[in-house]
């Protein structure tokens, strides 16, 4: 469920789930993760690119098994080891963004350094709605970048921002059609490439305080586990599940 493919030294992420609009699975956590930390380590690899297949771009996190770790059934360890690999991460990483963007669908895009956005993209992170608490370190990150009073009505509220919305407050790049924006992501990670990758780590380390977001994770973490326990909780994500929605 997700695709690589590498050009040059771009490597290509595909979430590869469209019948479930890219909701992420434990499965897909680990593939992801497992992916990202060999693109750390390999020389050949100088840019990562993230997209996905079908008409939206993630969903967020497979309700069905969020439901069962509320039900005490597992643990999500999978995710937690993604998101250290966003934390931990130099090497550049560019998106590119059709459709809706939900939960970790729209905080994994605070860890990429470049973001582009279809026209049709609409980024929300509705995890009040869920009985929950943002993730990613997204609790710091989306307010760094938009503000206080704009991130908690994306939080509290649930309300989606649209592609031109999310470029004004600086989440993106550039909006460009949807016919495009592969192209125009491809063209941007190829330049990026040809850039001097330790110039860029460094430039990237220095944007970036990973040990505070590795705190910040494990606040939300924790945080995160006591509400899934909650009654609140449990009676969102199953009725999520039950009325077929797809992720967080």
């Amino acid at each position: 469920m997700i695709h690589l493919s590498s050009h040059d030294a771009v490597l290509r992420l595909t979430l590869a789930r469209p019948e479930k609009k890219n909701a992420i699975s434990s499965e897909m956590y680990r593939a992801l993760t497992e992916h990202l930390l060999r693109a750390e380590s390999d020389p050949a690899v100088r840019v990562v690119v993230f997209d996905a297949e079908g008409d939206a771009f993630c969903a967020g996190n497979d309700l069905r098994e969020f439901a069962a770790v509320a039900s005490g059934a597992s643990q999500p360890q999978e995710a937690r080891a993604f998101l250290y690999a966003l934390a931990d991460a130099t090497k550049p990483y560019v998106a590119a963004v059709q459709g809706k963007a939900v939960g970790i669908g729209a905080t994994l895009l605070l860890h990429c350094d470049l973001v582009f956005l279809a026209d049709d993209a609409q980024l929300s992170t509705p995890f009040v709605n869920l009985g929950l608490v943002p993730e990613a370190a997204s609790s710091l990150l989306l307010v760094q970048r938009i503000g206080h009073v704009k991130a908690f009505e994306m939080f509290a509220l649930g309300l989606p921002i649209d592609a031109h919305q999310a470029l004004s407050l600086g989440i993106a790049n550039a909006v460009v059609p949807a016919d495009q924006l592969l192209s125009r992501v491809m063209e941007a990670a190829s330049v990026l490439s040809s850039r001097p990758i330790g110039a860029l780590q460094a430039t990237k380390k220095l944007m970036r305080d990973a040990r505070k977001l590795h705190r910040v994770m494990d606040q939300e973490i924790e945080v995160f586990a006591e509400r899934l326990k909650t009654a609140e909780a449990l009676a969102a994500l199953q009725a999520f599940a039950k009325g077929g929605e797809r992720g967080s």
